[in-house]
This record gives C-alpha cells, structure tokens and sequence, in this order.
C-alpha cells in the first residue's frame, strides 16, 4: 500500500462528471427519438435521434476507463480488503437508497401513466419479477456492474500490482495493437451470447443476467485499461495525445453502428454486431475525449468541482423527472427541438434544486454518496 499523495487529475474528474450529466441530454433526446422507449413524443426527429445514439454508443465505455483508472489509483493507496469495503459502501449504498427512493416510485409512475409495464395482472410471478428488476434497477445498471467490477478487481488488481514486471512498459503500444485486443473482447462476448442463445435462450431476456453478467463482461476490457493506464504512463500518454486515426476511426465506427441499428433486426446478428462497433467507437472516443479534455479540462476551479460532485446525485434523479416531463410536458410542445431545449432546463433545474437540499439532510447526503457523514 503507498501512502504517498497523487497530483489531482482535474481533466479526469471533469470528464467523468460531464459524461454523468450527459445521461441527461441523453434520456431527454431518447423521447424524441425513433427508439421506443417509457414515453415518446408523437414523432420522431432525426437529429435527436442521431444525438442520443452518438452518446450511447461511446459514453460509458469512456466512464468505465477512468472508472478502473481510478479504482485501481484507490487499490493501491489501501489494502486490498479496506479498498473492498469503501468502494463497495461508495457504489452500493446510493444503488439500494435510490432503490425505495427514486426507481420504486418511479415504477409506479410508469405502471400507472404509461404502458411500458404492460397488464400487470395478468403477468406470470417470473414475468413481474423481471419486470421489476429491469425497472428497480433502471438507470442504476451501471452502479450494479460497478459493484461486479468492483469484486472482480479485487483479484484482478492483485494479479496487474503483484504480476512480474514486463520487460517492455507498453511505450511500444499502438492504438493498432489495442484495437484488435478490444475487436477479439467483442467477438468473444458475442460468441458468449450464442452459445448462451443456444443453451437457454430464455436467460438473455432475464434483466438481472444481461446487467450483472453480460453488461459487466462488455465493459470489464475498459474498466481493466483503465487501471493499465494508471500502472503505465505510457499508455495514460497515448491516451492524452491526438490521433487522427482514432478520430476518424471512431466516426466510421458510429456510421457503422447508425447502420446497424437502422437495417439490422433482433432475430439476426444486431445486438452481436451493435457491440462490436460500440466497443470499437469506445475505444477510439477515449483518445478523442481524453485529448480534448486533457488541453480544455485540466485544471481545478469551483464550478468544475461542484459539478463532480453534483453529477451522481444529478444522474440518480434525473430519469423520473425526464418521464413525468415526457409524460405532462411533451404533449403540449410542438416541436421536438424546442422541447429537448425545454426538457434540459426543466430537468436540470430540478435536480440541481434537489441536489442542494439534499446537501442540507446528512441522512441524505450519505445515502447518495456512501461517504460518512461527520
């Protein structure tokens, strides 16, 4: 274990929080997209729908780098079972209070205003039970493969500290090399998926598998890169510096992805497909929004920090407040442009209300953030 203290890597926790807050913009244009979803407007608008499927398609594989970076920053500064515990209460205790808290109450609304639940009176007890998992969980799915990851660095970090130091310090490393270590990730999840698929086809429609187990083994490649990145500086250095190719590799990647979801159908090879261009478009976008928050972001201000430690508190309740918009405000705006705008400002504002009360009730604020409160 070091004790010995790191310099503060603004452009890292800036980034972080701006791709919470992001979850925003992204459920918001999610209404006015072509996907289906809990509520949706009357039409669809291209833009938006292109927008929410540009942020879906790089956003957490982003988050999981820095997450692992930071994680495995943490690993090293205490011993392996204190490491557990405080990443574990820091990620698990806001996933069970937004449970009763937010998505509970937020499965109530969507059960008794919208469709998307179906008749819950006629559903099987399996059929209520996965309904409830997918809605409890919601938008929490990424603090429940937090938790996964989480367990799994435990080892896995012990394996990257105490593994014999290579010969090589990956400066030889090129964005070549880690592209086909993350294709063949790809290509394994989705052999994974069809032999899954042929075993017990039913199991890929259960929520509590495809989060815990299929979404944990998507983004384990990038939540492992980004710990490499704090072990190797040559790797962080390759992140930070821009690369034409990877740029525009990562837009090739997103046509490819658009035109997937756009001509490709469940029965065939989409979700395969889908994760092959998402993971390569993640890959490709850490260069891009590490290069660019590397000269825009690094630097330490107050506004930057209350927006760090803003962005969960934002991101947990923000996706009941996006449907109770979709549900009473939608309706009554025409256009789907000035709604979106509409929808930010209305959202945001709210939650940012919510978060600075919650910051005045201790319970509250240890709740949603896992730290003890003195």
């Amino acid at each position: 274990m070091t004790k010995k203290p790191q310099q503060r890597e603004y452009f890292l926790d800036s980034i972080r929080a701006w791709l919470m807050l992001l979850g925003v913009p992204f459920h918001l244009s999610l209404i006015y997209s072509s996907q289906n979803w809990s509520v949706n407007s009357p039409a669809p608008s291209e833009w938006l729908t292109l927008l929410n499927e540009f942020i879906h398609a790089f956003r957490m594989q982003v988050f999981f780098v820095i997450s692992g970076y930071f994680s495995y920053m943490l690993f090293l500064r205490y011993s392996p079972g204190h490491w557990l515990k405080v990443r574990v209460e820091r990620v698990g205790i806001p996933m069970l209070a937004a449970i009763p808290l937010i998505t509970l109450p937020q499965f109530f609304i969507l059960k008794e205003l919208t469709n998307k639940i179906g008749n819950w009176s006629q559903m099987s007890p399996y059929q209520k039970y996965n309904a409830l998992v997918w809605d409890l969980i919601s938008h929490l799915w990424f603090l429940l493969v937090l938790l996964v990851l989480t367990v799994a660095g435990f080892w896995l970090f012990r394996l990257l500290r105490d593994g014999k130091r290579e010969k090589a310090d990956y400066s030889d490393l090129t964005w070549g090399k880690l592209t086909v270590v993350i294709l063949l990730c790809a290509l394994g999840w989705g052999a994974f998926r069809r032999l899954i698929l042929f075993v017990a086809p039913q199991v890929t429609a259960d929520g509590l598998f495809n989060m815990a187990v299929m979404q944990s083994l998507m983004y384990l490649p990038f939540f492992m890169l980004g710990a490499m990145a704090w072990k190797y500086p040559a790797i962080k250095a390759l992140f930070v510096k821009p690369n034409p190719w990877t740029f525009l590799g990562a837009a090739l990647a997103f046509a490819a992805y658009v035109a997937n979801l756009t001509w490709s159908t469940g029965e065939g090879w989409m979700y395969e497909l889908d994760t092959v261009a998402s993971m390569l478009m993640g890959l490709w976008m850490v260069n891009v929004v590490f290069s660019f928050g590397h000269r825009m972001l690094n630097s330490h201000s107050p506004r930057v920090t209350y927006l760090v430690n803003s962005s969960l508190f934002i991101y947990l309740v923000h996706h009941p407040l996006t449907i109770l918009y979709g549900i009473f405000v939608v309706p009554l705006i025409g256009s789907s442009t000035l709604g979106f705008l509409v929808g930010l400002v209305m959202v945001f504002g709210i939650a940012f209300l919510l978060y600075e009360i919650h910051l005045r009730i201790p319970l509250l604020r240890f709740l949603f953030s896992g730290k003890p409160q003195r």
